[in-house]
Order: structure tokens, then C-alpha cells, then sequence
């Protein structure tokens, strides 16, 4: 058996990542080869200092170097919007749009009992606890429009119903620039419900 050299088992390492197959995960190492050793050291400290510097918010659930998050240390954010996501990345996917001013809470997955995923693996506990003692008045469940996001959302809606806080989700349908002829049923269905007044 022919022993890995060290091309070898980097281009491994980097077929790991999500998206990457053998052959981008190649031309990545070829990439840090034909760079400057500077870059690639640097790249190596970097990744080596990732989980030394980075915790979870322990407010949002969120990643972050500091503790709490800036969104959850920043006191111009509107307290009574808790937007609920299904991962720490999602909130910079949102943070990025601009438009959303509120509080985040990261759930840690979503409910994917195929997956041995049960709602007790997720944040829920804290998410409750935050609706009661933040006295939030709107919760809106950002999950994706999957069978697991719509499962996990019916859930905690079913919850979050005992309390007085509004719960709503966000709006899903045709994407700006679509085209009707490749948008697929369940889209153009949800397009249909969620429909707005002009």
C-alpha cells in the first residue's frame, strides 16, 4: 500500500469541508504550494487559534470572541424582537441584509428525528426562559422552508403559544429575478399563501 505524502493528506483534509470535492480541495493545496510560506503559516495559525479564540455567546448561542456577542452587548437593539435561527451562521447571513434590528437566538439544529435530532438537543430551555424574562413581544422563526425547519417551527409555535409573545415566520416564495418556469410547487404554493397587498 502506497504511503500518503503530505499533498495527500492536506487535499484530504480539505475534502472534509463541506462543498469541497477532491478536486477543488486539490487545486487548494496546489493554491498554498505555489503561495508565499508567509501566507500559508499564517493560514496555519489562523486555523490552529479558531477554537481557542471563538465561544459561543452565552446570551444568543451565537459565535463570538466576546461574551456576550456584540449583537447581544449592543443596547440600541430592539429587545422585544427575538429572531430564532437554526445556526450561528445564519445570523450573519441576516446581519448582512440590513434590515433586522432585534436580538437572535440560536437553536444549535433543528428537529430530524431521522437523525436521532430531538427537540431536547436544541436551545429551546434558554429560548423560553429569554421570551419570559426579556419581555419579548415578537418571535420570528427563521428556519428554512424544509420538513426539519417546518417541524421545529410548528414546535416551538405550539410552545410559545401558552405565553403572549407573537410568533411569526418568515415569508418564503419566488426569489427576486426567478423565473416561474423553473420555480418548483411548493415554492410557487408558499408564493401563493404568502401573497401581500399592493
Amino acid at each position: 500500500m502506497q504511503r500518503l505524502n503530505a499533498i495527500d493528506r492536506l487535499t484530504a483534509l480539505f475534502c472534509k469541508l463541506p462543498g469541497l470535492g477532491k478536486k477543488s480541495a486539490g487545486r487548494l493545496v496546489y493554491y498554498l504550494l505555489g503561495a508565499d510560506a508567509s501566507y500559508a503559516r499564517a493560514l496555519s495559525d489562523e486555523l490552529a487559534a479558531l477554537h481557542r479564540a471563538i465561544k459561543r455567546c452565552t446570551i444568543c448561542g451565537s459565535f463570538t470572541e466576546d461574551d456576550p456577542c456584540p449583537i447581544c452587548g449592543d443596547e440600541t437593539r430592539d429587545t422585544t424582537l427575538l429572531c430564532v435561527v437554526e445556526r450561528a451562521q445564519d445570523v450573519r447571513v441576516i446581519e448582512e441584509a440590513r434590515e433586522y434590528r432585534g436580538r437572535f437566538h440560536v437553536l444549535g439544529g433543528l428537529i430530524a428525528p431521522l437523525e436521532g435530532m430531538g427537540p431536547e438537543k436544541l436551545n429551546i430551555g434558554a429560548l423560553l426562559a429569554r421570551v419570559r424574562k426579556d419581555a419579548v413581544r415578537e418571535v420570528i422563526l427563521a428556519m428554512n422552508p424544509t420538513v426539519e425547519g417546518d417541524t421545529t417551527a410548528l414546535y416551538l409555535q405550539k410552545l410559545l403559544r401558552e405565553s403572549s409573545v407573537e410568533v411569526t415566520r418568515l415569508a418564503s416564495g419566488l426569489p427576486v429575478g426567478g423565473d416561474l418556469e423553473y420555480t418548483d410547487r411548493l415554492t410557487l404554493s408558499r408564493s401563493f399563501r404568502g401573497r401581500i397587498k399592493l
